[in-house]
């Protein structure tokens, strides 16, 4: 699987932006195999960390308690694509955000995840 983050900018603080993750070569949901999604973030000088994740159903989502009520994780498996919703967002929002591909349910630890995308920057202005 091959994944493919889109939609960092730079934006105010209270403003929203809308990422997405691409996938190609498999497809995220089909009868003999799925994946359930993630997004992670990375500023710098600090680690990645979990920032939501959602089943290959979108049944079950997850957040980091940091962006709940702010973000809001989904996707289209037709069009083979996983979204995150920022809205209301701060300058610790700021980060390299990267999604990923896993088959561990709404898992926080990135280490469950096999296939992640290149990231992509998000910037927050005060």
């Amino acid at each position: 699987v091959q994944l493919q983050a889109s939609g960092g900018g730079l934006v105010q603080a209270g403003g929203s932006l809308r990422l997405s993750c691409a996938a190609s070569g498999r497809t995220l949901s089909s009868y003999d195999t799925g994946y359930d999604m993630g997004w992670f973030r990375q500023a710098p000088g600090k680690e990645r960390e979990f920032v939501a994740a959602i089943t290959e159903s979108g049944q079950i989502r997850s957040y980091a308690d940091s962006v709940k009520g702010r973000f809001t994780i989904s996707r289209d498996n037709a069009k083979n694509t996983a979204y995150l919703q920022m809205s209301s967002l701060k300058p610790d929002d700021t980060a390299v955000y990267y999604c990923a591909a896993g088959t561990r349910g709404v898992a926080r630890s990135s280490s469950w995840y096999r296939y992640w995308g290149q990231g992509t920057l998000v910037t927050v202005s005060s």
